[in-house]
């Protein structure tokens, strides 16, 4: 339907943005629409006439246009109140001058639809009437639809520049009081290009994504700095509350094609967008991508109902026992609850589904943790420690689910920026959060280099991975040494032992990588890798030459695994340019011995009393 021919039929409806809005009286709540489908020149209006209104309250969720009615000269004509706070409202609030309600972004809608929150007007923009007199909310259908249904007057901004979207995203032009006709851009927003930090930690993410999965995508930068390297995956799906660009090149890489979906199968699913004039055009009208309203596409128990629903989200600051803050910086609001809570605990149910908390290891300019012993005063608790699985950094995955609050320390400061980890372990032995004799490992807490890791295919077809020993690695190793038989603790301790010390244990964990190098041999299970076996190295610097040790887990023994160790360790110690290994092997022990005399390398022994004495040269 043309300009003229739906201006004509409904000519009743169309009013100007000032006429619309002085249908608006003092005290009462207006709503305005999400995101970039905020309708600014209703907005406009509305703080025009400003001082002819006392009292009167604005409540939205994220919005990106101008906001006029945040103005400390205004605090008597307008209220402030958001659901999440974006840039243009943050001064406002701070200041104590406007309000932040937290909740669910699910609970919304239920919070309109129940009184609760009753709404006097909504302020929205939709596409033009089609021949049946529906319109379309475009880029937000968000709790912008809720707030329509429950609001006593509807005022519509009608932007035939809005792209017209599939889903549930259509509404009857009976159902808007008022239209006003408004041909104008729609807000746009340019994700700035990521820094090497959110690139680092948006391939640490890409990797945890399986193939087959549905992807939710947070607000900010890091989610969207996982796109690139999602673009190797197969049948990925989407289910995400917002996307932006980004989702154009994920899309047409053919990593996305919905087909493991067990809801929505093929289908792009979300509540909202935000981006470009190139995103506007691309969805619309675009049959691969559904908008659903927040009550539908946040619903835990419909993202769990999904299949490896994966969620992406970002953090403020983490502490040590996993309490993620997400919308307070200390006392000061910053942000929002949102879908955090609601994807978190919907991928917690899902079949396969893993929740991700994602976050820089600093802030201002690397002079503060943001991995924290405790969380700094005020700040809030988004997700709790009971629903966090995955938090990462540039520097790592830490895995906190089903962990006791000392393995959480452990992997928590494993990923901080390395400049802080030795103030989190004293602080974190201060808070009695690990045990006093972690006081021994203060500013040891080093993760190997990723170059160290690589894969054994043994002759069975089995698959170890070889990896850097990590400082989380201190429970598995205890479990790998009480495995051991006798015959197996004697030939690699050369003397006979009941037990290994915790400080043994801690001493074998807590390395340097440098000159003193641990490589383990793992097995994925249920519960986390197990260990099989450990090749390690320690270099006597005054002759360049590292000591040789290992121990395999009994069952694991005579099936080549010291050998692949003893290659890896080989190249390990070749590369960090040292001449060659020594190593002092038991007579009794003949399976340590064929593993060195096996070797491509210059070898000699000498014997001593019950020990032989070799030599390596590379």
């Amino acid at each position: 339907m043309s300009k003229a021919q739906w201006q004509e039929e409904y000519s009743s409806m169309v009013k100007t943005a000032d006429e619309a809005v002085k249908t608006i009286k003092s005290g009462q709540r207006v709503f305005v629409g999400t995101g970039c489908a905020q309708p600014e020149e209703l907005v406009k209006a509305l703080v025009n006439r400003g001082t002819e209104l006392v009292d009167t309250e604005i409540v939205h969720l994220l919005t990106l246009g101008h906001a006029p009615y945040a103005d400390e000269k205004l605090t008597k004509n307008f209220r402030v109140n958001s659901f999440f706070i974006a840039k243009n409202v943050r001064d406002i609030i701070q200041e104590g001058l406007g309000d932040y309600t937290p909740i669910f972004l699910s609970d919304i809608p239920r919070l309109f639809s129940s009184g609760q929150l009753p709404i006097d007007v909504a302020l929205v923009q939709v596409t033009p009437p089609d021949d049946k007199g529906m319109c379309s909310l475009g880029i937000s259908v968000d709790i912008v639809k809720s707030a329509i249904a429950n609001s006593q007057f509807v005022i519509a901004q009608v932007n035939p520049q809005m792209p017209r979207t599939n889903g549930e995203s259509s509404i009857s032009i009976y159902d808007l009081d008022v239209l006003v006709p408004s041909d104008q851009p729609l807000i746009e927003v340019e994700m700035n290009e990521p820094t090497a930090e959110a690139e680092k930690i948006g391939e640490y993410v890409a990797a945890l994504v399986e193939d087959g999965s549905t992807i939710e995508f947070g607000i900010g930068e890091i989610p969207q700095a996982v796109v690139p390297f999602l673009k190797d995956k197969k049948h990925l799906g989407i289910h995400t509350e917002m996307f932006t660009d980004a989702i154009i090149d994920l899309v047409e890489s053919g990593a996305v094609d919905g087909s493991r979906k067990s809801i929505d199968k093929g289908k792009v699913v979300a509540s909202f967008c935000m981006g470009t004039r190139r995103l506007y055009e691309y969805i619309n009208e675009n049959e691969q991508f559904q908008f659903h309203p927040t009550e539908y596409v946040n619903d835990p128990f419909i993202i769990g109902s999904g299949y490896k629903q994966v969620a992406i989200n970002v953090a403020l600051e983490v502490d040590l026992t996993g309490q993620v803050c997400a919308d307070s910086l200390g006392k000061r609001f910053y942000s929002g609850i949102g879908g955090q809570v609601d994807f978190n605990r919907g991928a917690a149910r899902s079949e396969g589904g893993k929740c991700i908390i994602a976050l820089p290891s600093t802030a201002k300019n690397g002079t503060v943790s943001r991995i924290k012993a405790i969380l700094d005063d005020g700040a809030g608790v988004v997700t709790t420690r009971g629903d966090v699985q995955y938090v990462v950094t540039e520097y790592g995955v830490a895995y906190l689910h089903g962990k006791s609050v000392q393995e959480r320390a452990i992997a928590l400061i494993s990923i901080a920026h390395p400049k802080f980890r030795a103030e989190l372990t004293r602080e974190a032995v201060a808070a009695r959060y690990l045990r006093p004799d972690h006081a021994a490992i203060e500013g040891k807490i080093v993760v190997g280099p990723k170059d160290y890791n690589t894969v054994h295919i043994m002759d069975d077809g089995t698959m170890l991975s070889f990896r850097a020993m990590h400082p989380t690695d201190e429970p598995r190793l205890t479990d790998l040494i009480h495995a051991l038989s006798k015959e197996t603790m004697y030939y690699r301790f050369m003397h006979q032992m009941k037990t290994v010390e915790r400080k043994e244990i801690q001493n074998f964990v807590y390395i340097n990588h440098r000159t003193d190098v641990a490589i383990v041999a793992t097995l994925p299970e249920a519960h986390g890798d197990e260990i099989v076996a450990i090749g390690r190295y320690y270099l006597d610097q005054s002759t360049n030459k590292a000591e040789l040790a290992f121990v395999v887990r009994d069952e694991w023994q005579n099936k080549g695994i010291g050998s692949a160790l003893f290659k890896h360790l080989s190249l390990i110690a070749i590369r960090n340019g040292i001449a060659g290994f020594t190593a002092e092997v038991l007579r009794e022990n003949i399976a340590m011995q064929s593993v060195i005399n096996k070797s491509e390398f210059d070898v000699t022994s000498k014997p001593s009393g019950n020990v032989y004495s070799f030599n390596i040269k590379f």
